[in-house]
């Protein structure tokens, strides 16, 4: 078995073209394009995305929906998302809120105003919890970074940043606008602002030596980081990264070697006090992101913005939605009916159910066999248990320290 293939973004970002609720696209189609009523009906929390789909310039790694342009028209993308946001309200009948996440694209590109006018429209919306998690993705250049005080001010209280690297060399592979001071002058400037800050960091980059990537470990814990989120470079269809390796100028390191380092950082977390709480995501105790659980543990959320991807609850099932992807037809869709949902599509129990696999077994944690049952082939099940690559206990399902590198190899033999 090869080690676990993983996207580059530690917070399952909703909007990814390779995130779950695109493998749903050829299902059928409920609702298009309008505010519709999918009221809930429930009391469980849900979570909010919210996504900013520009960028400053496309990364070669990155397969997310973002776009690059000459000008942005922010006024009008945050009138957008404040109209959106309030549609979602009434479509999830004001359920409880515990957590609000901006991811991107490039968050921190955003006015200070345009993020409190989100906030400030999903407490009217939903029945924000009295400890709103409300976590932010940021680039680390200066000029960003200079922003944490007014995104503090506007209420976001965790920042997550795209760090990937303290390597000089590392960065202009990843094609990353900023340089290793840059990452640690943004890292000291959240930390004033912010109570909670998470620090992403990629790795098993071609020919990466182990003491390499050991010292970038060992630096983002002497900063004090409480959460880390630490990926594998994957190489993603329709990448600049792809093109390389098709044209053979470029060889991603090999599966035996990749394994190795996961092995290596799962130990020096662990001994550092930052155990895994997820595959790719080390936390202390108390400080796991409250809105990384809401996917994970199959909690209902809805997204909003370009490309955004949700998960809704409704007395008659669960539904999938996808946002159109563009940033211009999105807002055109916002303007003219209130909402920029493409497609809503209904889930099946046996489609919910290999949904919740996919998502709690890279919990270290596990999930609840009655939860992803009907996804699962008993056989494989037993198999997989016999050669222990992973547990049940009590009805728990989780993955053993063996199987925990290779969960999507396991996955592949335990749906149905």
């Amino acid at each position: 078995m090869s080690p676990i293939s993983e996207v580059r973004h530690a917070e399952l970002n909703s909007a990814s073209g390779s995130e779950i609720g695109t493998q749903f696209g050829t299902r059928p189609r409920i609702k298009s394009g309008d505010a519709g009523s999918l009221v809930s009906g429930t009391s469980q929390v849900w979570g909010l995305y919210i996504h900013w789909p520009f960028c400053v310039s496309k990364c070669p790694y990155c397969d997310f929906n973002s776009h690059v342009r000459e000008t942005v028209p922010e006024t009008r993308y945050r009138d957008a998302l404040v109209t959106e946001i309030r549609t979602a309200g009434v479509r999830a009948g004001h359920p409880p809120l515990g957590s609000i996440f901006f991811g991107g694209g490039t968050p921190s590109l955003m006015d200070a105003e345009t993020v409190a006018a989100a906030i400030a429209a999903a407490k009217q919306a939903f029945s924000a919890e009295d400890d709103l998690e409300i976590s932010l993705e940021a680039n680390p250049s200066s000029v960003e970074a200079a922003k944490f005080a007014g995104f503090a001010e506007a209420g976001v209280n965790r920042v997550s940043l795209g760090i990937q690297s303290f390597d000089d060399d590392a960065l202009r592979f990843l094609g990353r606008a900023h340089d290793a001071n840059a990452a640690r002058a943004a890292i000291e400037t959240a930390q004033r602002a912010f109570d909670r800050v998470s620090i992403d960091l990629i790795y098993a980059l071609p020919n990466q030596p182990r003491a390499n990537w050991q010292s970038q470990l060992d630096e983002a814990l002497s900063l004090g980081t409480h959460h880390l989120s630490l990926y594998q470079l994957t190489i993603e269809p329709g990448t600049g990264f792809e093109g390389h390796v098709k044209r053979g100028t470029l060889t991603p390191m090999d599966e035996d070697r990749a394994a190795d380092l996961f092995e290596f950082t799962q130990e020096r977390l662990e001994a550092s006090g930052l155990p895994a709480y997820e595959i790719s995501n080390h936390a202390r105790p108390g400080d796991e992101c409250r809105h990384n659980l809401v996917y994970w543990r199959g909690q209902p959320y809805a997204a909003v913005g370009a490309g955004a991807h949700g998960r809704w609850l409704d007395p008659d099932g669960w539904y999938a939605t996808a946002a159109h992807k563009k940033p211009e037809r999105w807002l055109e869709a916002v303007e003219k009916r209130g909402g920029g949902i493409a497609e809503t599509t209904a889930l099946s129990h046996t489609e919910r159910a290999e949904e919740m696999l996919m998502m709690g077994l890279r919990l270290r944690q596990g999930i609840n066999l009655s939860l992803a049952e009907a996804a699962i082939d008993q056989n494989a099940l037993r198999a997989l248990e016999e050669d222990r690559w992973l547990t049940l206990l009590d009805g728990q399902l989780k993955l053993t320290d063996k199987g925990w590198p290779v969960a999507n190899q396991i996955l592949a033999q335990l749906i149905r």
